[in-house]
């Protein structure tokens, strides 16, 4: 199996949560290689993430949007880039239900942006672009067998249609104009620096702050867990072994119930399930289950490592270390988040965005706004 070696390694959304553990890894194992990372810091990622390689001499950082043309092919031409990690990407589903262009901007045109600079400079020697297990869509119950790479893609929520539209225009872009791309589909990942609108962190912050835990539905949804350092060591292979025109599934055959996460935590913090769940109005649309077939990648020499209860025990005491990491995520931590992030670094929530429109609303004679 030949082994590919970069040089020059542009990461897209490099301070958010994959992509930093990503980077750090490739800093920390590969000082030779040199990695940009680009990021345009919007409310999920924090440039504290980076702060392992902040100082090590292989190491860039470059604040800006891959929806800017200028931007992406001055970067590929004047850091000589021969290699893209493409992590870039709005990815919380509850914010897609509520801000779904958001999701179109970012999730499709900045990955068309990227494509476009790679066929123009025709410097791109990988292109590995980072979708999710949900472009699948949901797994039956009692599915034996996980989805495999060459699995039909039945999206069901924005966020997923948008990778899953991502992906066509990568596809495309390998077939028409030769470019090298792989494909990544992931399970859950967990583990310290994640934003906490997400389902862990959210219950670790929420657990230490002594609160109710909000479970969507009956918790009876399933998911799988990978520890971010497993994760990251499965891109260090893919990127090193990785076959060009070829998607890879990243993920384990070990399965949780939302309500058993829920469980595991409380049991951690001392705290009384019974007392701590709380059962609040479902997604729009959940999804049962998302189940991975990972031999592909095991076959490349990749395996998962870290058990749920060490990682679980890792991420808990991270966020105990770092409760102010991402400063005030209160909008984050209720049942039915809907980011977004506005000029000078505020964290808002749709619900508190609409209270504020309706502040000084211009009334009519009945009482009715005109808004």
């Amino acid at each position: 199996m030949a082994t590919y070696k970069p040089r020059n390694i542009l990461i897209t959304g490099a301070a958010g949560f994959i992509a930093s553990h990503v980077a750090n890894r490739l800093i920390r194992n590969y000082p030779n290689y040199k990695i940009v990372a680009l990021d345009k810091l919007d409310y999920c990622s924090n440039l504290k993430n980076l702060n392992p390689s902040k100082s090590s001499p292989n190491f860039k950082f470059v604040e800006g949007d891959i929806g800017s043309a200028d931007l992406v092919n001055y970067l590929l031409f004047t850091e000589s880039i021969d290699t893209i990690m493409h992590f870039a990407a709005q990815t919380h589903v509850d914010n897609s239900f509520g801000n779904s262009f958001e999701f179109t901007k970012n999730n499709i045109y900045g990955t068309h942006v990227l494509l476009e600079a790679c066929k123009v400079t025709g410097q791109i020697r990988r292109f590995i672009h980072v979708s999710t297990d949900e472009v699948y869509g949901e797994t039956d119950e009692d599915a034996v067998v996980g989805n495999h790479e060459a699995s039909q893609l039945l999206p069901s929520n924005p966020y997923s249609a948008t990778k899953a539209g991502a992906e066509m225009l990568v596809m495309a872009y390998g077939r028409s104009y030769g470019l090298p791309v792989i494909t990544t589909r992931g399970n859950n990942v967990y583990g310290p620096n994640q934003f906490p609108e997400k389902l862990i962190p959210k219950f670790i912050l929420l657990a230490m702050r002594g609160m109710v835990l909000p479970i969507h539905g009956d918790g009876s949804n399933v998911r799988s867990y990978l520890y971010c350092e497993d994760v990251a060591e499965a891109f260090e292979v893919i990127l090193h072994r990785g076959e060009v025109g070829h998607v890879y599934n990243i993920g384990t055959k070990k399965e949780r119930r939302v309500i058993d996460v829920a469980k595991d935590i409380c049991k951690l913090f001392l705290m009384d399930p019974e007392k701590s769940i709380e059962f609040v109005e479902n997604r729009p649309f959940n999804d049962q289950r998302y189940f991975l077939d990972d031999q592909k990648l095991k076959n490349l020499g990749w395996s998962e490592r870290v058990i749920w209860e060490e990682g679980l025990k890792k991420t808990i005491d991270w966020y105990t270390k770092h409760p102010n990491w991402w400063g005030d995520v209160s909008g984050a931590l209720l049942p039915h988040p809907r980011m977004l992030m506005i000029p000078g670094g505020r964290h808002f929530d749709f619900e508190e965005m609409n209270r504020m429109s309706h502040v000084n609303d211009p009334k009519l004679p009945n009482g009715k706004s005109k808004l």
